[in-house]
């Protein structure tokens, strides 16, 4: 659908002077109604105001696509607006969005599927044209405006010298962002988001199962008897694993399946031997993963390269990271611990609101790696003496989870679907008094969870400090409360420290990417899904694992409908994997196309076929002349 057939004049607005983000939806909407595209303007109204209320609609570079289905659309429309005056609080998938172009999507009932995600496919692909947004920005009149939207519209049919030039710009852009830092530094945090998601499962398996075993028992400590000791064995089992996974499949995502030996050995050696916690599991992740790929470059002969990946390269990366590990990490972080004992001794004098900072912000850090051992023990080898301490260090233990838990309630929109759900399983975790609940948050975003989790829990030990809270248990969170004085204390410093955590991380966290869910359970395509029919296959991953996943899937099928192609597309998105490409697939196709931005999961079963590599950019703008040239190879 061609952008002649959703837009004219008469459905745009220049220099728009509305200063909030509903009355320009309620201008547009009054536009459309106006122009014979609504048959009810209220109902509508309300359907776009209900999608906003879902997630954000602002993207960036000052753009925000508001849309809404309803029954009360006659056809599909778009009608746009440039504001006179920007606005900054319009909720958009980067944080720093001021937004002063607007395009509101009209779609039929009927229509919400595939027409719905065609017009977002057409309109994105306009976005990511050389100049576009600016050259709007600069239309002198509406003619101007609606010529510079119908010039670009790929939709429509351009020539080869066109559509050739706009590859090669793409190409030669895409060069130039992979030699940039933030590239680079993009890749990095896919690989940690890769094993981050891998972890979750163990944390949130480990983490409930320890913590009903110490509910049941009633003790405040892990049963050590009976079936509940053999509930607790098991959550501690998976507490104790997710790390090795973590660093493992790091690795795994940097180097492919050589490095998932080398990662999660390395990573168990640094957590079980030298208590490095989930960030020494991390960088031993990173380490072991390029490790590998140094390795790789060292060319093997014809007779030993079927011996690589599962032997060689395993073999002798896991003795390289250990040995890193063993001979380098691991005796600064002795001496680190040791240190950190001594100092913390030393300030055993000292008054409650310094020595409370210092212990609630050690206990919260790492929740269970080295730090925190420090912190935690000094209190629990002193809870006969001083039981004053773990009234204080019992609040910290379980601020971290509670405020990530109490952040996702506060607000969902700053978090994932998978967040969300982790959440839950954190706000169980913490009130039992198990810290990890927080490791994937922290995992995932550190920059911004970690200062929120060492300040909330500075404030609670604090609290609990001030307020002469007595803890008589070794653990923490208000499992304890039936031995613990000063209960309102101790309550009181566990709101203030989750609440403290839960404001400032959300504060500093942008609004998470824009899902498109629902019109993703919507589509219907009429994509392969048979095995082994194929003549293209291709894969299609985006950073959010939705929108871009789903509009490349989208382009890319349509368009080899069209040229008679038959192709089958594999997306991994926030579904996990969907229309998996099967070993008889690949056996019967010709070539396989990666359209994604970021790292490709199992790459390593495409290895006797030939590939294309481009990101999801050019399968959205330009799907016939990649399919055309993946052919070609």
């Amino acid at each position: 659908m061609n952008f002649n057939n959703l837009i004219d004049n008469n459905l745009i607005i220049l220099d728009l002077e509305s200063q909030n983000k509903n009355d320009v939806i309620e201008k547009l909407v009054d536009l459309l109604d106006k122009n014979g595209a609504l048959t009810d303007r209220n109902e509508f109204l309300e359907a776009v105001l209900i999608r906003e209320s879902k997630s954000p609609t602002g993207l960036e570079d000052g753009l925000a696509i508001p849309h809404g289905k309803s029954h009360s659309v006659k056809i599909p429309k778009i009608a746009a607006a440039r504001l006179k005056n920007k606005i900054k609080d319009w909720e958009s998938v980067d944080e720093d969005n001021e937004v002063d172009l607007v395009f509101l999507i009209a779609i039929p009932d009927s229509e919400k599927g595939t027409t719905h995600i065609e017009v977002l496919s057409n309109l994105t692909t306009l976005f990511m044209e050389d100049g576009f947004i600016e050259s709007l920005r600069q239309a002198k009149n509406k003619e101007d405006f609606l010529n510079i939207i119908l010039k670009n519209d790929k939709s429509t049919t351009t020539s080869f010298d066109e559509t050739n030039k706009n590859l090669e710009n793409n190409i030669s852009t895409s060069s130039k962002e992979k030699q940039s830092f933030k590239f680079h530094l993009n890749r990095l945090k896919e690989h940690l988001l890769f094993g981050t998601s891998h972890m979750i499962p163990f944390i949130v398996a480990g983490g409930v199962l320890l913590s009903l075993a110490v509910m049941i028992s009633g003790k405040g400590a892990v049963p050590e008897t009976g079936f509940l000791k053999d509930m607790a064995d098991m959550g501690i089992a998976g507490l104790t694993l997710f790390t090795a996974v973590l660093g493992g499949y790091i690795a795994y995502s940097i180097a492919d399946k050589p490095g998932l030996a080398p990662g999660m050995i390395g990573s168990w050696i640094a957590v079980q031997n030298y208590k490095t916690g989930f960030l020494g599991a991390i960088i031993v992740g990173f380490i072991a993963g390029f490790i590998i790929n140094l390795l790789k470059k060292i060319k093997l002969p014809d007779s030993m390269k079927s011996l690589g990946s599962i032997f060689i390269y395993p073999l002798i990366g896991t003795f390289i990271v250990c040995g890193i590990v063993m001979w380098g990490i691991g005796i600064p972080i002795a001496a680190m611990m040791t240190s950190m004992n001594t100092w913390l001794a030393s300030m055993a004098g000292s008054g409650k609101i310094a020595l409370g900072a210092i212990l609630g912000g050690m206990t919260a850090f790492d929740m269970g790696g080295p730090i925190n051992k420090v912190a935690t023990l000094f209190a629990q080898t002193q809870v006969d003496t001083q039981p004053w301490l773990m009234g204080g260090v019992g609040i910290a233990i379980c601020t971290p989870p509670l405020g990530m838990a109490l952040a996702t309630f506060l607000s969902p929109k700053k978090y994932t679907k998978d967040e969300k759900e982790a959440g839950k399983a954190a706000a169980i975790m913490g009130l039992i008094g198990i810290s990890e609940g927080a490791i994937p948050f922290a995992a995932a975003d550190p920059m911004r969870v970690l200062p929120a989790i060492v300040a909330g829990g500075i404030v609670g030990n604090i609290v609990g400090f001030l307020m002469n809270s007595i803890n008589h248990a070794p653990w923490g969170g208000w499992i304890v409360l039936p031995v613990v004085d000063g209960k309102f204390g101790y309550i009181l410093g566990t709101i203030l420290g989750a609440l403290t955590t839960a404001l400032i991380v959300n504060t500093l966290k942008p609004v998470a990417p824009e899902t498109l869910e629902e019109e993703m359970e919507e589509l219907n395509y009429d994509a392969v899904v048979d095995e082994g029919e194929a003549d293209v296959l291709a894969i299609t991953s985006c950073p959010s694992g939705v929108a871009h996943t789903f509009l490349a899937a989208k382009a890319l099928e349509k368009t080899a409908a069209k040229m008679g192609i038959k192709i089958k597309v594999e997306t991994q998105g926030a579904n996990g994997i969907v229309n998996r490409i099967t070993q008889k697939d690949i056996e019967n196709a010709k070539v396989v196309i990666f359209a994604h931005d970021v790292a490709i999961k199992e790459p390593q079963r495409f290895k006797n076929i030939k590939t294309l590599d481009v990101k999801t950019k050019l399968a959205i703008q330009d799907p016939k002349k990649l399919i055309e040239d993946s052919l070609k190879i």
